[in-house]
């Protein structure tokens, strides 16, 4: 009975951390190339860019040493660092995943396999969707 008892802690600790470890933002899962696909403006400067409407494509590449680079018709034009942390969202000034780079702060809005999607964390709050 003590053995089954030990054994289910053990079982319920590894499930419990699992879980609370699977909600976290890790520098690590945005380590990818992302294509961009559509930037969105705030309520300040209401726009909907693509690369069709601006005429050029973009791409970020965040690389597993910290560095961000910045691609623009496939040349690249910025090689900088990021930093991936949680901070407080000026929008709702609640505690988010938050990204910054290239001298702007973004919370990270959505971030799966496919999709990035990053608010400016301004004011405005731009929108800046990307996709593997």
């Amino acid at each position: 009975m003590k053995k089954l008892y030990i054994a289910f802690i053990v079982c319920f600790l590894f499930t419990t951390v699992y879980s609370l470890d699977a909600s976290k933002v890790e520098s690590g899962s945005i380590i990818n190339t992302w294509t961009w696909e559509k930037s969105v403006g705030g309520n300040v400067n209401p726009y909907i860019a693509t690369p069709k409407t601006i005429g050029f494509s973009k791409k970020i590449v965040f690389t597993p040493e910290g560095r961000v680079i910045t691609y623009k018709n496939n040349v690249e034009i910025r090689n900088s660092v990021y930093q991936v942390g949680k901070g407080i969202a000026i929008s709702d000034k609640t505690e988010h995943d938050l990204i910054s780079f290239e001298g702007k702060t973004y919370v990270i809005e959505n971030l799966d396999n496919q999709n990035l999607t990053i608010v400016a964390n301004d004011q405005d709050g731009a929108r800046t969707i990307f996709k593997r």
